[in-house]
């Protein structure tokens, strides 16, 4: 018997000593990936043409970015001015998956198409009534998931067109990659793409025109570098086009936007000093790799910048991009920043978001929990190494200040009702949409997919 028990105790040692070795040994690939792609973008940086940049805009944005493999595109709303690209190999010329970024298409699309209910005003709503603000600020998929099921795979790809993905934004850099739209998806592939972003690919300089559209009222822009001093003093706006899009939408937008920099998933880009509108996104991309983006604009009453921020590998994690983009928002807010007689939004503290099921919301934090416990050792293994990307950001980026805690601004809500599931199913009238069951937020099964 104690043969019996001694041989269990070495097996278990054996197996102890292999798991081990394995974690070590992925977390040693993770690591000479992570040094592989922060090489290679800091060898692209070296080659980037900074004519024609605003030298202070492009030193700030370095700064931020520090040592992470990433890329960040910072422009004028307004006018379309670029006043930097750092990486422009990868901000230009390389498509990303959009991750969560893709929500402010379906936001728009659900808004002009009808399909989110905005007569629903009652402040008081339970689970199954998710808001388009906290839905926004939480990044919530599953909200999104059911806006682009109904608003269809040809209209959401229309709109994605009509917002200028899918095509070259004109900018004057050489071999803009027009990034790609998907093809044909239906069920549950179309609602996936609805809010991960499935089978697109984007570039900074895309995300860029497109907030910029949101900041300025639906006007895609041509991004321009001017390249000489003539250029410069003729310089004029280039409008693509007016997107067909209602005023109403594109501000009821906004609320979601403040709320995820004030208290949901962009937190990391607050600035005490001005408000600043934007959307995360953090999923796996092509060939496995993490994928973290910011796009955003401040300051909300009288925007000044747009800055979008793509990383890749660990540096993916935390909303590194979001906390980034804040760095660089209050190191030019000297420059760019809200006037003084200007009201500035302030933060709220956790918990605090004015959604009181903000935490059963938030599901994409839970759902790429799941989908990094899948890989072999990911768990342990991306913990050590978001700790190590964290310390790292930490020092290179500030965090904002702490914030005494305020009421929310009184924003009438955009509700999305979700049906309450029910043991027997409905029969829809003739010629209506069946709706979509879901159940509590806390029974629904969860899907493997990104994190916002």
């Amino acid at each position: 018997m104690r043969r019996v028990e001694g041989r269990h105790r070495r097996d278990l040692e054996l197996a102890r000593r292999r798991a081990e070795a394995a974690r070590q040994a992925a977390i040693a690939r993770q690591r000479a990936i992570d040094a592989a792609m922060r090489n290679e973008v800091q060898t692209f940086i070296s080659r980037d043409v900074t004519t024609g940049e605003d030298a202070e805009v492009r030193r700030v944005a370095i700064n931020a970015l520090g040592n992470h493999a990433g890329t960040v595109v910072v422009m004028d709303p307004k006018s379309g001015r670029v006043y930097a690209t750092v990486n422009q190999e990868w901000g230009v010329r390389r498509g990303f998956k959009p991750c969560s970024t893709i929500k402010l298409v379906t936001g728009l699309a659900g808004l002009n198409e009808k399909v989110i209910d905005t007569s629903y005003t009652d402040a008081a709503f339970d689970r199954y009534h998710l808001d388009l603000t906290g839905a926004l600020a939480h990044s919530n998929n599953t909200y999104f998931q059911q806006v682009g099921g109904r608003v269809g795979f040809d209209k959401m790809v229309t709109y994605a067109r009509e917002l200028g993905l899918g095509e070259k934004t004109g900018i004057n850099e050489p071999n803009e990659f027009p990034g790609r739209l998907p093809g044909l998806k239906t069920g549950f592939a179309l609602n996936r793409m609805s809010s991960h972003g499935d089978d697109f690919e984007v570039t900074a300089v895309q995300l860029a025109t497109l907030v910029s559209a949101m900041a300025n009222g639906g006007k895609l822009l041509t991004p321009q570098v001017p390249r000489s001093r003539q250029e410069e003093a003729q310089f004029k706006t280039k409008v693509r086009r007016q997107i067909k899009i209602e005023p109403d939408a594109w501000q009821r937008m906004v609320p979601g936007m403040v709320g995820a920099v004030n208290y949901g998933s962009g937190k990391r880009a607050y600035d005490p000093s001005q408000t600043v509108a934007g959307k995360t996104g953090t999923c796996i991309g092509d060939g496995r790799t993490w994928l973290g983006l910011f796009t955003s604009y401040a300051p909300l009453v009288n925007p000044k910048l747009a800055v979008v921020v793509i990383t890749r590998g660990t540096d993916a994690h935390s909303h590194l991009p979001a906390a980034v983009a804040g760095q660089i928002y209050r190191d030019l807010n000297h420059r760019f920043g809200t006037p003084t007689n200007l009201p500035i939004a302030s933060a709220p503290v956790d918990g605090a978001s004015g959604d009181p099921k903000a935490a059963d919301i938030d599901e994409e934090a839970k759902e790429t929990e799941v989908e990094r416990a899948k890989e072999e050792g990911a768990a342990e293994v991306d913990t050590t190494l978001m700790n190590e990307a964290n310390d790292t950001a930490d020092t290179a980026v500030t965090k904002p200040a702490n914030v005494a805690p305020v009421t929310n601004s009184k924003v009438k809500r955009v509700i999305m009702p979700v049906p309450k599931r029910t043991d027997e199913s409905v029969k829809p009238a003739p010629g209506a949409k069946a709706p979509v069951k879901t159940g509590s937020i806390d029974d629904r099964p969860r899907r493997v997919g990104e994190k916002p």
